[in-house]
């Protein structure tokens, strides 16, 4: 029995299985296998030929953003007007075989773009180009979910399942839950909230499912076991993500509007370049991007060409940005800007300090 069919006999079982105090247990153990074998489909060894990879599309600029979706929602077009890159669209379904790159140039930031050739129903299954398309995407630092306004919500809720059966969890963080694996001494199970949603004996049957037998695990949140088995295959990928709704010029007012008011979503045009410009706007919001300047002793700031960097960065990564020998010569730093103390005036910072969106910094090196 291939892995497709052992994937589709514990669905099947599953969905007979009904869900009590009674069968927690063996449902656990049964999510934990088909998580395993969804794995060993999609994220292959190297032996079994690298079928796992994804498109030869290097990764460049300050950030990549993929555009997921069913075929022609309109995935090309956005690319076409957002980037000025030409991706061949036309009125029928797979236009897009490969994975076609842009790029946006937003606030002195270049962001990749990705149109992925459109994802059907079963990717999670190796079917289409599943693979490639699920490989790439989890490459990216924000998804968009690209959606048809005129069609029901049943694409956006079959898009979610194809996800998340390959690993990629979509506005979600990862569990607080910590994992070690150890050689001796059994398994040591601490927790320091309450557990609702799962609990240690539906724990300790997953690790018994994974061979798993000396281990030391501290749970601080109350995860389901989804989220318990997710810390242990340990290659999920947790990623923002945009909804987004094309030919909104198709529906009605009424209908835009309800669409328009859902959380991460924006409404959009591409035919009638409706509200474009506000959806790189959301794009920027949520990559978390902040911008750097850099200045040299006695200069004024270099305004055209800024390091971006994700917020909560450090003088460290605006270092690592310049040049990779910089930090391990750092003397000190100057900044001026929303992070320093004293502005406007200069703080004299170490490797360490956080920095702000368009701060002002000077390094000094031994």
């Amino acid at each position: 029995m291939g892995i497709i069919e052992k994937i589709k006999e514990i669905e099947e079982e599953m969905a007979r299985t009904q869900k009590n105090k009674a069968t927690e247990y063996h449902l656990g153990l049964l999510k934990a296998k088909l998580a395993r074998y969804r794995a060993q489909l999609l994220e292959p060894t190297a032996k079994s030929g690298g079928a796992g990879t994804g498109f030869d599309v290097q990764k460049s600029g300050d950030a990549r953003v993929a555009l997921i979706g069913f075929p022609s929602v309109g995935k090309s077009t956005l690319l076409s007007k957002a980037t000025h890159t030409a991706s061949e669209a036309a009125a029928y379904e797979f236009t897009t075989l490969t994975a076609i790159p842009g790029v946006i140039e937003y606030k002195g930031a270049r962001i990749q773009l990705l149109d992925l050739p459109g994802i059907v129903e079963g990717a999670s299954q190796g079917r289409g180009r599943g693979r490639q398309v699920v490989s790439t995407a989890k490459t990216a630092d924000l998804i968009l979910v690209m959606l048809d306004a005129t069609k029901s919500e049943e694409q956006k809720r079959l898009l979610e399942i194809e996800l998340d059966a390959v690993g990629i969890r979509l506005n979600k963080s990862k569990p607080d839950v910590v994992f070690k694996k150890k050689t001796t001494g059994g398994i040591t199970f601490n927790t320091t909230v309450k557990l609702t949603k799962t609990d240690e004996k539906t724990i300790r049957t997953i690790l018994a499912g994974y061979k798993l037998h000396n281990c030391d695990i501290m749970i601080r949140e109350d995860i389901t076991t989804d989220e318990f088995i997710d810390v242990l295959i340990g290659t999920r990928k947790y990623l923002p993500c945009l909804y987004v709704y094309n030919k909104i010029d198709s529906i009605s007012l009424e209908q835009v509007d309800k669409l328009a008011r859902q959380p991460t979503t924006v409404v959009i045009s591409c035919e009638m370049d409706l509200n474009l410009d506000y959806l790189i706007d959301r794009i920027w919001d949520e990559l978390r991007l902040v911008k750097i300047y850099t200045k040299k002793r006695g200069a004024h700031p270099d305004l055209s060409d800024p390091i971006c960097l994700r917020k909560g960065a450090t003088i460290e990564d605006v270092c690592n940005g310049i040049h990779r020998s910089l930090a391990e010569n750092f003397r000190y730093g100057l900044i001026w800007g929303k992070s320093s103390k004293f502005s406007p005036y200069a703080q004299k910072v170490s490797l360490s300090h956080q920095v702000q969106d368009e701060d002002v910094v000077s390094i000094f090196t031994k």
